[in-house]
């Protein structure tokens, strides 16, 4: 969906649209950003960001108090919009899924499928916006990392193909950036040995492995559109967290950011081994009486790295005044995953 948060925020409330709509805390509050509509993100805000600086980049902002309830409601509507189409559906978070449609189309060429799957599309943004007035953009591919960059080429209210016989060529020009798994220390790698586009990837003759281990030979073949990863049809891992108990009950702010840092290092790298993102993050205080208090902020745009989560954790410290009395106990944690990302035809709806 085309940021989901702030587009329903526009259409249930007519005089937001055209307007630089920002749902999250206010900029007077200690908060984060949860999404922002095109219009606030040409300023550049983004999820995650904190309220007083998206306020600074866009004065005219208007701040909109998340509704989740009304959001995860939305989501039900509109996947049972896409439930119509008999394709396998893998629902990567509230706004966005996968539907693997291979079998709905006879053919043995990759690409007369995806020329096939064309109208099926069509229907789709058309029966969601004319039921939920809210648009959506659908990359189709032949596999999960191109319909996923495809979804996201002209967006909003997009639809984009990725053919076979060019998807080289279309991803030359990209940054690394854009492939699945590439994050900000694997790009600082690549970017010392001057390789910063998925062209300079596709053309490097050295072995990647010396640059970024085993992941290497697999980002290579990602850099030529290739790519086996199938339907993730089970929802084995829901949450990850870290908690820590202290010998002494404590309120003292360094102890206390630097076990959250540490906590945040943990769930980021069982994220990146799971190829996951989270677009809730949850802090855990237990006080010397056993009193256990828990509070939740939720984001638009699945988070993976360390700042981030780190960041909303001691935002929650702070807005909800948790360390109002020593802790026994304090603890982080992420849920609401999304996966991050042989042949098969696939939507990225």
């Amino acid at each position: 969906m085309d940021a989901f948060y702030a587009s329903i925020e526009q259409r249930d409330r007519p005089e937001l649209s055209g307007q630089p709509v920002i749902v999250g805390s206010p900029p007077t509050q200690r908060g984060v950003v949860s999404a922002a509509s095109y219009e606030a993100r040409k300023f550049g805000v983004r999820s995650a960001m904190p309220s007083v600086t998206a306020a600074r980049l866009c004065p005219k902002g208007i701040f909109v108090s998340p509704r989740m309830a009304r959001y995860r409601e939305e989501s039900a509507h509109i996947m049972e919009i896409l439930a119509r189409s008999s394709a396998v559906i893998e629902p990567m978070s509230i706004d966005e899924a996968y539907l693997e449609l291979t079998a709905l189309f006879d053919g043995a060429d990759p690409d007369e499928k995806l020329l096939c799957a064309l109208p099926l599309a069509r229907e789709l943004k058309r029966g969601i916006f004319s039921e939920r007035r809210l648009t959506a953009s659908i990359g189709i591919a032949t596999n999960k990392l191109l319909a996923k960059l495809a979804s996201d080429f002209n967006k909003p209210n997009g639809l984009a193909l990725i053919s076979e016989r060019d998807k080289v060529l279309f991803l030359r020009p990209m940054s690394i950036r854009a492939l699945h798994g590439v994050g900000k220390v694997t790009a600082e790698v690549l970017g010392n040995a001057g390789i910063q586009t998925v062209g300079e990837l596709q053309d490097y003759p050295g072995d990647l492995r010396a640059l970024i281990g085993s992941f290497g030979p697999k980002l290579k073949r990602f850099s030529f559109g290739e790519d086996d990863r199938p339907l993730e049809l089970d929802d084995e891992v829901k949450s990850i967290s870290s908690e820590n108990t202290f010998l002494r009950d404590t309120t003292d702010r360094p102890v206390l950011r630097a076990c959250l840092r540490e906590q945040a290092g943990e769930i980021a790298a069982k994220l990146k081994r799971k190829q996951l993102g989270a677009q809730t993050v949850q802090v855990k205080v237990r006080y010397g009486d056993f009193t256990t208090l828990t509070r939740q902020i939720s984001v638009e745009d699945p988070l993976t790295e360390v700042r981030d989560i780190y960041r909303l954790g001691c935002v929650l410290l702070a807005r909800e005044k948790l360390v109002s009395r020593p802790l026994r106990l304090i603890g982080l944690g992420v849920t609401n995953l999304a996966g991050y990302s042989g042949r098969q035809l696939y939507f990225n709806y």
